[in-house]
């Protein structure tokens, strides 16, 4: 098993910064895909970034490019979501999420998630 906590969440205007969490716990992490995901009112969950816990195969959805960067702390099982220049269509519950087959990260199938964390950016 797999724990995810998710924090950092909050309401932001736009053009500004959010940084989110994700703190991991129970099994060795070493193998693990991690994935941001995030769900807005209505709309599907998409992915948003990714990356690999050794730090390699890190990837983005084409609208978050440029804005969001995503790193980890293997040190203390943390994943980080640094988000900035953010847009009121970037408003959704961010999840994290962790899965050992390489070959899900970019959809919604990864065996562990979050509870989520809530981003408002205000226009």
């Amino acid at each position: 098993q797999v724990q995810l906590v998710e924090s950092g969440g909050g309401l932001v205007q736009a053009g500004g910064s959010l940084r989110l969490s994700c703190e991991a716990s129970g099994r060795t992490l070493s193998s693990y895909y991690m994935g941001w995901f995030r769900q807005a009112p209505g709309k599907d969950r998409e992915f948003v970034a990714g990356i690999h816990w050794s730090g390699g195969n890190i990837a983005y959805v084409a609208s978050v490019k440029g804005r969001f960067t995503i790193s980890r702390d293997s040190t203390k099982n943390m994943v980080y979501l640094q988000m900035d220049s953010l847009k009121p269509e970037d408003t959704a519950v961010y999840y994290c999420a962790a899965d050992q087959r390489f070959s899900v990260r970019f959809t919604p199938n990864y065996d562990y998630w979050g509870q989520g964390t809530q981003v408002t950016v205000s226009s």
